[in-house]
């Protein structure tokens, strides 16, 4: 995925964040109860919840919301009990679409997905229809605008990333899974934040969408996609325009 297609995308998740704080909060406090209840409180030893932390703290959510919902999480006995799912399929021309999700229904959130995907000429498929085409890495991205390239990069490197791209707007530093929380941590220490800092599914290569009609109704699938309450992140191979 091009640096500059995927600034334009973190851009749009940032006004989209900034549009609908508390529906982005919620579903952030449902991921870090069910990281909690399946590992633990303490992000220290839990490195989920650690990663999912630091997610959260990138999207402006409060740390006060976040230790209320850490507490919430340990108190709580039972209740809902959400399961993480991944959905594939391809949207209008052919783009790939990866949904993640965290449901206690799976029948309603399937449902909803391939509702979504048919309306808006697009297709679900089955489990592998298109993992095969996104990598699976940590990404960190850094603001550009008053940070020296060199260091930065230098940073990113000492501190075990495996590579560092810049496209003018961000600094974009890509890691192994698992080595996301200590790149992360390691540029903290040295006085970084980020715009983002998460684990995505990363593209191999890109669609372009030449037809108007095609791209709004892809916007349209993403837009909905996002409203749904059940969905938790959503990973697709557009290249998006710039307008």
């Amino acid at each position: 995925m091009s640096g500059h297609s995927k600034w334009n995308n973190i851009k749009r998740k940032k006004e989209k964040t900034d549009a609908a704080k508390a529906k982005i909060f919620t579903k952030m406090g449902r991921e870090i109860a069910v990281i909690v209840k399946q590992g633990g409180p303490n992000p220290q030893e839990n490195s989920r919840l650690k990663d999912a932390i630091a997610k959260a703290k990138a999207a402006n959510v409060p740390n006060d919301n976040i230790e209320r919902i850490i507490k919430k999480a340990v108190g709580e006995d039972g209740g809902a009990d959400y399961e993480e799912l991944i959905y594939e399929g391809y949207g209008p021309c052919g783009v790939a679409v990866v949904v993640e999700t965290l449901t206690d229904n799976r029948n309603r959130t399937a449902g909803d997905i391939r509702h979504y995907f048919d309306k808006c000429g697009g297709n679900l498929g089955q489990s592998g229809s298109v993992m095969f085409m996104f990598d699976r890495k940590g990404i960190i991205d850094i603001e550009a605008e008053g940070q020296d390239e060199d260091e930065v990069m230098e940073a990113a490197l000492e501190a075990g990333a495996e590579d560092f791209n810049f496209d003018g707007d961000v600094f974009e530093i890509s890691t192994a899974p698992n080595d996301l929380g200590a790149v992360r941590d390691a540029l903290e220490e040295k006085g970084y934040s980020f715009v983002s800092a998460e684990v995505q599914y990363v593209p191999q290569t890109m669609t372009a969408i030449e037809d108007k009609d095609a791209a709004e109704k892809m916007e349209k699938l993403i837009d909905m996609l996002e409203e749904n309450d059940d969905v938790q992140d959503i990973w697709h191979n557009w290249e998006m325009p710039e307008e």
